[in-house]
């Protein structure tokens, strides 16, 4: 493979400073098995053989795996940061904002992944501390992003619900990624978007979501 061998050189424990292009291709990585395998069902034994470059060259731009989770979560946050601020610049109403929302994880399981903070959240007691604190930051993110958006819908009449906006954000945001889990046994996303339609039906959106690209 092209990019592999050109990784191995570019990976050497003697160069000079990280490259970020070596840097991003072991994070895509650990992040394709972090999303299938879990945090503890790879090592870097995986991903330098999916690179075809040696153990010692991975420890040069992460010297622990748990550097390379923290750094794994934050990137992640950060995209997904991103795509809500690119529906938030789109000026739709709250409705469609939330199908946009549920259409982000949508598109992970429909490439065959899992949100990748909901897996680490199942292995929560077993994380390094510093993963676990960028875990929470991604949660209190989409729990902010949710308030927000479920506080606008509700002050122009689109949502209905009795409790706060705060609480039906975190109960949203518990549904979506406990609906991914159990859809994930049977490998099929119409599991998820079931649920994810019931979801939205119950605060009166309408019961279909707007599919979006992966995260």
């Amino acid at each position: 493979m092209a990019m592999a061998k050109s990784l191995k050189q570019e990976l050497r424990p003697s160069a000079p400073a990280p490259s970020t292009e070596a840097a991003s291709a072991i994070l895509d990585v650990a992040e394709q098995l972090a999303q299938t395998r879990g945090y503890n069902g790879f090592s870097y034994a995986d991903i330098a053989a999916e690179l075809g470059v040696t153990k010692a060259s991975l420890h040069y731009h992460f010297p622990s795996k748990a550097e390379l989770g923290r750094a794994l979560i934050a990137r992640y946050t950060a995209v997904f940061g991103a795509a809500l601020d690119a529906i938030d610049q789109q000026a739709c109403k709250p409705p469609e904002k939330l199908q946009q929302y549920v259409g982000l994880y949508d598109a992970v399981m429909r490439n065959d992944r899992m949100c990748l903070c909901g897996m680490l959240a199942a292995e929560y007691a077993t994380l390094p501390v510093p993963m676990q604190k960028e875990l929470k930051l991604f949660f209190n993110m989409n729990e902010r992003w949710l308030t927000a958006a479920l506080l606008d819908g509700h002050r122009s009449g689109s949502f209905l619900f009795k409790e706060s906006a705060n609480e039906r954000a975190r109960m949203l945001l518990g549904a979506l990624e406990g609906a991914m889990l159990i859809a994930r046994p049977y490998g099929d996303p119409r599991r998820f978007q079931a649920a994810a339609e019931r979801v939205l039906a119950d605060l009166g959106t309408g019961r279909k979501f707007r599919q979006a690209g992966p995260v």
